[in-house]
């Protein structure tokens, strides 16, 4: 598959070792992670046109994966 951009490593590429470390040992974390991997994934396929859907679901899918980001980033700064 192509490169898919934004990842939780591009994201936040100075603190990927706590990326890791809270993924095995927080559980809330690491469904956060999880989460937002998968609607990151289904965002990229709808904007490539691979698995298109409605602009409105579309920016939906924007809004949840920005406030999965904020909630990451806050468990970062944290850790």
């Amino acid at each position: 598959m192509s490169h898919t951009p934004h990842e939780l490593a591009e994201e936040f590429p100075s603190q990927t070792d706590a990326i890791h470390r809270l993924k095995v040992s927080d559980a809330h974390f690491a469904r956060l992670a999880d989460d937002y991997h998968a609607i990151n994934r289904t965002i990229h396929r709808a904007e490539t046109g691979i698995e298109p859907v409605d602009e409105l679901v579309e920016t939906n899918m924007r809004k949840q994966r920005a406030m999965l980001k904020d909630e990451i980033a806050r468990m970062l700064s944290s850790a």
